[in-house]
């Protein structure tokens, strides 16, 4: 009599919408944490790792963002960076359209982006390198929405000096890998971003933050048995 076999089934992992996505920084967050990333950027992306779909990301979230469990969006910082207005570079702002198509799915969603752009957040949370051992501050600010909320690390006390923006970096300073930045090489290693270019690395958020963001995410529904 032949015996039965119990084939063990494959978990489930949670879809997550990574939205502008740019090169994967905050994608390879979420994968570690334990989601299925798509991506979704208005221009190509052939460094992004995973799937990707090259398209307008506001429209695509309004047409398929309830298709997925959690939306992660982060729309060009360009209009509120500093770089850019000591360029005087003008830029569109996408944060209040964005906002309005993640709500509009009724889905849990975070939305990042620069200091400059705090003012249009609302009660952003803050994260930095320090929080999470990265040799770089790169403070970033997140906006919750559809339910989902986040409580940051403890905040540490900023005591290795930072390098001047795109400047080599000493050994034991922290780098500030924006703009023309020296040291490619550095910056991936510092941020965990391998596969990036310098265009890549200078507007990425590093992916401690988004495994940190997805993991609490998943702690606070019962996703997180499955992933």
């Amino acid at each position: 009599m032949t015996q039965p076999t119990t084939i063990p089934r494959r978990p489930i992992r949670p879809r997550l919408l990574d939205a502008f996505c740019c090169q994967g920084g905050a994608a390879a967050g979420y994968k570690l944490a334990g989601f299925d990333v798509t991506g979704i950027d208005l221009n190509p992306q052939p460094r992004y790792p995973y799937r990707f779909i090259q398209g307008d990301a506001i429209a695509y979230i309004l047409a398929h963002g309830a298709e997925f469990d959690f939306i992660h969006a982060s729309p060009p910082c360009q209009h509120d960076s500093e770089c850019q207005r000591i360029q005087g570079r003008d830029h569109p702002d996408l944060i209040a359209p964005t906002r309005a198509a993640l709500e509009a799915t009724g889905r849990p969603w975070v939305m990042e982006n620069v200091r400059g752009a705090v003012p249009k957040l609302r009660t952003p949370v803050m994260l930095c390198g320090a929080m999470f051992g990265i040799a770089t501050y790169r403070h970033r600010y997140f906006e919750t929405g559809g339910g989902f909320t986040l409580t940051p690390p403890e905040h540490p006390q900023h005591l290795a000096p930072q390098a001047k923006m795109g400047r080599p970096v000493p050994d034991g300073w922290f780098g500030q890998y924006v703009g023309n930045f020296s040291g490619v090489d550095q910056a991936r290693a510092a941020m965990d971003v391998p596969w990036m270019n310098r265009d890549g690395i200078r507007e990425c958020i590093p992916p401690a933050y988004t495994t940190y963001i997805g993991r609490a995410f998943l702690a606070a529904t019962e996703m997180g048995a499955a992933a």
